[in-house]
């Protein structure tokens, strides 16, 4: 599937978005786990500093 995103990123308005992934540990575990979102590259650095909240 990242293929597929990839490619479609890659060609007209899609230049303007990147997918952005973070870890996230779980309180409850301590395992970690993914969460890949797709923004604008302008709110790239509020997606991250979101995360890391």
């Amino acid at each position: 599937m990242a293929k597929k995103v990839v490619a479609t990123l890659k060609t007209g308005k899609g230049k303007e978005y990147s997918k952005v992934i973070t870890a996230v540990k779980s309180p409850k575990t301590g395992a970690y786990t993914f969460k890949e979102i797709i923004v604008h590259n302008d709110h790239v650095k509020d997606a991250i500093s979101e995360a890391k909240a």
